[in-house]
């Protein structure tokens, strides 16, 4: 079935709270490939879902949101970050909170450069992405919290759910300053606690969240470049978006490669990024 739009996503531009975009981009790849066909089978998954949200009580066309289609085809990262990060200032220039789907997880600090310095960004990743270059490439997929922090300052970026990172990473983490939440911290303490850490810790009032799909555990996500045991639950990340509803001005969901599942990753995609939209129109209802 062809699902050139999100599901559920009528509303005309000019009337929408929200606008989503996809990035089908993964050249820096460095396992498994295929998340630039992510953006299109999460719009097709989102064709399964109920318009009324039973957790909610809700129905999602209250909210009103619309999908702007892709990016163009990037060639270099370089020629990527400048094209998400024009969309991005575009729809936020327009009043609108962005959603971009990935597509691999260096289209996140492209958006980021979009936001004033002045934000904090929290993310779910297995990996640390604090690599300051990895395969020549300073844009890579492992990059993204490096490239983050440059924009809004290391003490204002943090990654929750971490269970992976090389020992160069190790090192500049403790040089720099980075803070992270590691997956079993979250395990121990429970998601809402290890939250408000990391919220105490960023000192932002304004969110901007980047979800890298392999945080979950590959049992509930298995369709990603690099998947890690040990990950945090589907049902940690819905219950994280409810507490950050009225802090979020934008996000994006990453990482989704179709190939190496059977729908699952797309189906939870998609399902998350209708939470997102349900957490941000009941924000601001």
């Amino acid at each position: 079935m062809a699902a050139p739009r999100f599901a559920d996503a009528v509303a005309k531009y000019d009337d929408a709270r929200i606008a989503l975009f996809g990035v089908p981009y993964d050249r820096t790849c460095s396992f498994r490939g295929g998340s630039r066909y992510g953006p299109a089978a999460i719009r097709q998954a989102s064709y399964n879902f109920e318009t009324f949200m039973m957790d909610h009580q809700r129905d999602i066309l209250e909210v009103p949101f619309a999908d702007l289609g892709d990016t163009p085809v990037f060639g270099p990262s370089a020629d990527m970050v400048t094209g998400v990060s024009k969309m991005a200032s575009d729809i936020l220039g327009a009043g609108k909170v962005p959603i971009a789907i990935g597509g691999e997880h260096s289209l996140a600090p492209a958006v980021v450069r979009a936001f004033p310095k002045d934000v904090g960004v929290i993310g779910i990743d297995a990996h640390l992405d604090f690599r300051d270059s990895y395969l020549d490439d300073r844009w890579s997929h492992a990059c993204s919290a490096r490239r983050i922090a440059d924009h809004v300052g290391v003490e204002h970026v943090i990654y929750m759910g971490v269970r992976s990172y090389s020992r160069e990473e190790r090192e500049d983490l403790e040089r720099l300053g980075l803070t992270y939440v590691s997956v079993f911290e979250i395990h121990e303490r429970g998601i809402v606690a290890t939250l408000q850490r990391a919220m105490k810790q960023i000192d932002r009032d304004q969110i901007y969240l980047t979800i890298d799909i392999d945080g979950v555990d590959p049992a509930y996500a298995p369709g990603v470049g690099n998947p890690e045991p040990f990950g945090i639950a589907p049902i940690q990340i819905k219950r994280l978006l409810g507490i950050l509803g009225p802090s979020l001005i934008g996000l994006d969901l990453n990482e989704v490669s179709p190939a190496w599942d059977h729908g699952q990753t797309a189906l939870l995609a998609a399902r998350l990024i209708r939470e997102a939209i349900m957490a941000i129109g009941e924000a601001r209802s």
